[in-house]
């Protein structure tokens, strides 16, 4: 319920003053701003029904409108309330010098004013307008039965938006039951007019059905329809085949044609392009060419530049840059001429693979009109290589062209200076990107909470996290990730457990990342053996931590000397198969070299070479400060040398660790000893 008579009652307001302040401009009262928030006047000639937000004793209330794209507000002139007026006494609702509105509305009487309205004015607003204030005045969300009416006044009078609204709300509330939805038909049925308008209505009602993903409804929905001798409009059809399709596959989508074409729903090219779309997502691009290849043999159906796009497009998706290129080039053999999408598609594909130089010679070839898909493409390519200097430039000459840069230009070059760590430059695309008109997608938000986080700007995460979510954005798992990632850069880990909570309440299910993540913090901030216990948590449910998670809590073990946990855990790694690196080598090596105990470090070293493992500098530079620490700087240039023979060259880590192990052996000058005696084990070994 939105507004309750006692609500209407506390505030000073009933009834008869809010009617009145529709139909008459002449106000008998105080401005009704001043006892309900949710009536306000803002001008001298016109009236508005403010928003579904109300001020109650309890504090503010709000209730969701009829579809996501419903306006807050509706906003009428005073001629408009006139006329209402006039309507209304026409037809004996009110008499023509009384103040008050005295009718005990219900679900009957408001669909009967409804069609008085619109059978006097044919202004479908002017319905919609008393509609939205009857549900005020009786203080309850509206029937479905009215709502159907008003669904069928609205779709007469060319309110087609309008009309969806109020159908995607009665699917929402049908939570995706069968029997409800039935009812719905069977109101909307009932409160028909115009048979037309019945199509039009049931053929939406379908299409809202597949936008909310209920795929199966609509079927049974079309099917119900068709017992009445109505089936959804070409285009619904063709919406519903193509989610069919994606949901069920071929045969069921046979069968679904077969039934369109039963009804008088005969097949076109756009129909035949969607099975050659599902063949090519399923990698059958032979059975995708060879249905574009007899679509006129078979069904009489001239392939249009569409199915050819498609077939071109799946290709360079794929991979397949080759076919697609000759496909592309072949179009006017089967008399098409090759458009700026068609182009496009492969050109895009040629940027994803590396190659733009391709790219650019198709551009020199067709000379296709210059658009913002083409321009993405190059964008993407550019932005990955991380010349943004360039990037600047295209995006820029997009402008000069006349080319308005959408969302995901906006984002790729957002993308490209997080990933530079730029972010200040980030932020100033993001800006202009607001400036534009555009909105954020999630992957923006993502790109951008992901660049705070990693560089220490957690309280820029934060606030971008909480306006994505006031935009109506829903996080996923990636999301939340970047934020986490930030908390425990910054040693927050209650905020780290905080964020996974969040997850847990929003439906979404952590990944590998995710307890990477928390593992990382908590070994960080020392909770060792905390963090080893979700890592058995995870092995006793059957899910294999990754490399990275064990490498952080046998690092931790053995930081703290704590060898028999940190082999008992490599053990684990090698039963599970989880194959270690070099970075989780260098942990456990790490541990040993700080508790001074080389020859148990050696031994692993060793046995770790015998394995198969490719030691790099860092691993080589653990043993050889290891050796200089405890004094043998022998062992440690015997190391160096392997090192050099292997094609590394030592650098100023292995430098440092020589200057420490002649300062403990008191050489003069150590600094100087250090460096010729790398020279000359380099020179003596860089020939082997």
């Amino acid at each position: 319920m939105w507004v309750s008579s006692s609500i209407i009652k506390s505030s000073g307001l009933n009834q008869t003053k809010a009617f009145r302040y529709i139909w008459s401009r002449t106000f008998l009262f105080p401005p009704l701003p001043l006892y309900n928030p949710r009536l306000q006047s803002t001008s001298a000639n016109k009236t508005h029904f403010a928003s579904r937000h109300y001020a109650s004793n309890t504090g503010v209330c709000s209730s969701k409108p009829f579809g996501e794209h419903s306006l807050n507000h509706i906003e009428v002139s005073d001629t408009c309330v006139e006329t209402i007026r006039n309507v209304l006494i026409k037809h004996n609702w009110i008499h023509r010098f009384e103040s008050e509105f005295s009718i005990d509305l219900d679900e009957y009487k408001v669909i009967r004013i409804l069609d008085d309205l619109f059978a006097e004015t044919s202004d479908a607003s002017l319905a919609l307008y008393f509609f939205r204030w009857s549900e005020f005045w009786i203080g309850a969300e509206p029937s479905t039965r009215s709502i159907c009416r008003m669904v069928h006044i609205l779709v007469s009078g060319n309110m087609n938006f309008r009309a969806v609204d109020m159908l995607l709300h009665l699917v929402k509330r049908s939570d995706g039951e069968e029997r409800s939805l039935s009812l719905v038909m069977n109101d909307l049925f009932e409160t028909r007019g115009d048979r037309k308008v019945l199509e039009t209505v049931f053929s939406m009602l379908v299409d809202c059905c597949v936008k909310e993903r209920e795929v199966d409804l609509a079927i049974k929905l079309a099917y119900k329809m068709d017992q009445i001798g109505i089936f959804p409009s070409r285009w619904v059809c063709i919406s519903l085949l193509n989610e069919i399709l994606r949901i069920h596959g071929f045969e069921l989508a046979r069968e679904f044609v077969e039934h369109m074409i039963s009804r008088g729903r005969h097949l076109n090219a756009a129909v035949i392009s969607l099975f050659i779309s599902k063949h090519c997502s399923d990698g059958s691009f032979d059975k995708a060419w060879e249905l574009l290849m007899g679509m006129k043999q078979q069904f009489g159906i001239k392939p249009d530049i569409v199915a050819f796009t498609i077939f071109i497009d799946r290709l360079s998706k794929a991979g397949f840059l080759k076919e697609a290129t000759s496909v592309l080039f072949n179009l006017r053999l089967f008399g098409i001429s090759q458009d700026s999408v068609s182009v496009s598609c492969v050109i895009d594909g040629f940027c994803k693979a590396g190659k733009p130089e391709e790219a650019v010679k198709l551009i020199h070839y067709f000379r296709p009109r210059p658009n913002i898909f083409v321009y993405s493409s190059f964008l993407g390519k550019i932005c990955t290589e991380g010349d943004m200097l360039k990037a600047s430039t295209v995006f820029q000459e997009m402008f000069e062209l006349g080319l308005l840069p959408d969302c995901v230009c906006y984002t790729t070059m957002i993308g490209g200076y997080c990933k530079l760590g730029k972010i200040d430059e980030a932020f100033q695309y993001f800006g202009a990107m607001l400036k534009s008109g555009n909105s954020p997608s999630l992957t923006t938000y993502t790109l951008l909470i992901g660049a705070c986080s990693k560089f220490g700007n957690v309280g820029d995460a934060e606030a971008l996290f909480r306006n994505m979510k006031v935009e109506g954005l829903v996080p996923d798992v990636v999301t939340y990730n970047n934020l986490m990632n930030g908390y425990g850069k910054t040693h927050q880990l209650n905020k780290v457990f905080e964020v996974m909570d969040g997850m847990r309440c929003a439906g979404v299910s952590p990944d590998v990342a995710t307890y990477n993540i928390l593992i990382h913090s908590m070994v960080v901030r020392g909770y060792v053996d905390e963090a080893n216990g979700i890592v058995n948590e995870l092995m006793r449910r059957g899910f294999v931590p990754s490399v990275l998670a064990f490498t952080d809590v046998i690092g931790g073990f053995s930081k703290k000397g704590d060898f028999q946990e940190a082999f008992l855990l490599w053990h684990y790694m090698a039963d599970l198969r989880v194959q270690p690196d070099v970075v989780t080598c260098s942990a456990l090596l790490h541990g040993y070299c700080r508790a001074q105990r080389m020859s148990d470090a050696m031994v692993l070293f060793n046995k770790l070479i015998d394995a198969g493992l490719k030691p790099d500098v860092v691993l080589y530079n653990t043993l050889i400060h290891g050796y200089c620490s405890v004094g043998d700087v022998e062992k440690a240039c015997e190391l160096i040398g392997i090192m050099v023979q292997r094609g590394m060259v030592p650098n100023e880590s292995t430098y440092v660790a020589l200057v420490v192990g002649f300062e403990g052996k008191s050489v003069v000058n150590s600094e100087k000893h250090a460096s010729m005696l790398l020279e000359e084990i380099f020179v003596a070994n860089s020939s082997k």
